[in-house]
């Protein structure tokens, strides 16, 4: 594909914005998508929208669709809103690449599937540029168990956890609960956040206050993975939120840290997406040993992945403790994300964002070719 160089003319860079997808973040996906869309087209770019439904099937949107409030549910019906459909994965991967100018596909997928590695591997294996970071970094920031493994064997300070199969819960409850019991003993506090491995928006997730509550909190993780963290309780502990914008390590944009202040006992899902639930700021009230201390946490977190274009990194502080909660790699779009906001401090506004994920994308493919081994150099 052309890649237009750094400094191009909007208007020379196509975009196909991907949004909706086969995960529970669905609803947050359409939110996020379509105001990605709308920011993109008023800043000149020749826009399109690929939503793809719950069972996987892509349709394209009618050019100049707008959501104009739209409830989520209506795009539940595809066709009632004007889309041409339904398509595989690989027929619409195939139908954009195959164009003169293939478009730039600006993934805006929350959760499995969209963040976690698996669109982006069609996207590479189609030769369609994406945003955001590649296989590796999307599958290592999805799947907590591993994040959380790679992170302290770095050392950088996450909370304890243990990881529960379901199979192993399935047939030896007893077993696990007694582990689980022995851990939060261990820990000298009852209370475990119980979630599912490889979700985001704290979907499944559930603050069991003590072993009466475990089993359910299980269950209720369990509806969404096969693997299940039970992680220490980290008391009076603050949310706060860094955004990380760049592709090279060494000239990585750190804005924040923001706080999110949840109207609920912790920050679930619908703490997140209820507008005046809870409040945020974008200057979180903290010392500026602390501030230092958290962008440079969010720089080797985002490092230590191999991330690329964006991702926002959530901690936790409680006291002097501050510890990486978890790293988001297609982090929300949406009204009252914190993400897209948190870069205001360095003049970007909501389009600009949007904008510098398109240059960063286009960046990376060119260093790519730049890199790309030819006849010349292989082996004879």
């Amino acid at each position: 594909m052309p890649v237009p160089p750094l400094g191009h003319v909007p208007a020379q860079t196509p975009v196909a914005v991907v949004f909706g997808g086969p995960s529970a973040e669905h609803d947050v996906s359409i939110v996020s998508g379509t105001a990605i869309a709308e920011a993109l087209s008023g800043s000149g770019y020749p826009v399109e929208l690929w939503y793809i439904e719950l069972d996987g099937a892509w349709w394209r949107l009618p050019d100049g669709h707008r959501r104009e409030g739209r409830p989520q549910a209506v795009y539940d019906q595809p066709a009632s809103l004007g889309a041409e459909g339904p398509l595989g994965a690989a027929e619409a991967l195939d139908l954009l690449a195959d164009r003169d100018v293939p478009p730039l596909a600006f993934i805006a997928l929350h959760g499995p599937f969209g963040e976690d590695g698996t669109v982006q591997a069609l996207c590479e294996a189609a030769g369609l540029v994406y945003t955001g970071s590649g296989v590796t970094a999307s599958a290592i920031g999805m799947d907590k168990a591993v994040f959380k493994r790679l992170a302290r064997g770095l050392g950088l300070p996450v909370a304890d956890w243990l990881e529960v199969r379901a199979s192993r819960w399935a047939t030896d409850h007893e077993a696990v609960l007694a582990q689980l019991d022995a851990f939060a003993t261990a820990g000298g506090d009852a209370r475990l956040m119980v979630k599912p491995a490889r979700l985001g928006s704290s979907l499944g997730m559930t603050l069991a206050h003590g072993a009466g509550e475990r089993s359910a909190a299980l269950a209720e993780a369990f509806r969404f993975d096969d693997l299940v963290l039970a992680e220490r309780y980290l008391a009076g502990a603050r949310d706060l939120e860094v955004a990380v914008i760049g592709n090279e390590p060494g000239a990585l944009e750190v804005y924040g840290p923001g706080e999110i202040m949840s109207g609920r006992e912790f920050y679930d899902y619908q703490a997140k997406y209820t507008p005046g639930l809870s409040e945020s700021s974008l200057t979180a009230e903290v010392t500026a040993d602390e501030r230092a201390r958290l962008l440079d946490l969010a720089r080797a977190t985002y490092a230590a992945l191999g991330c690329e274009g964006f991702a926002r990194v959530d901690f936790l502080l409680a006291e002097r403790q501050l510890i990486v909660s978890e790293i988001n790699t297609i982090p929300g779009f949406t009204p009252i994300s914190l993400f897209p906001a948190l870069p205001a401090s360095a003049g970007y506004d909501f389009a600009a964002v949007c904008s510098r994920v398109v240059d960063l994308a286009l960046a990376r493919e060119a260093s790519r070719i730049r890199h790309r081994p030819t006849t010349a150099d292989l082996p004879r």
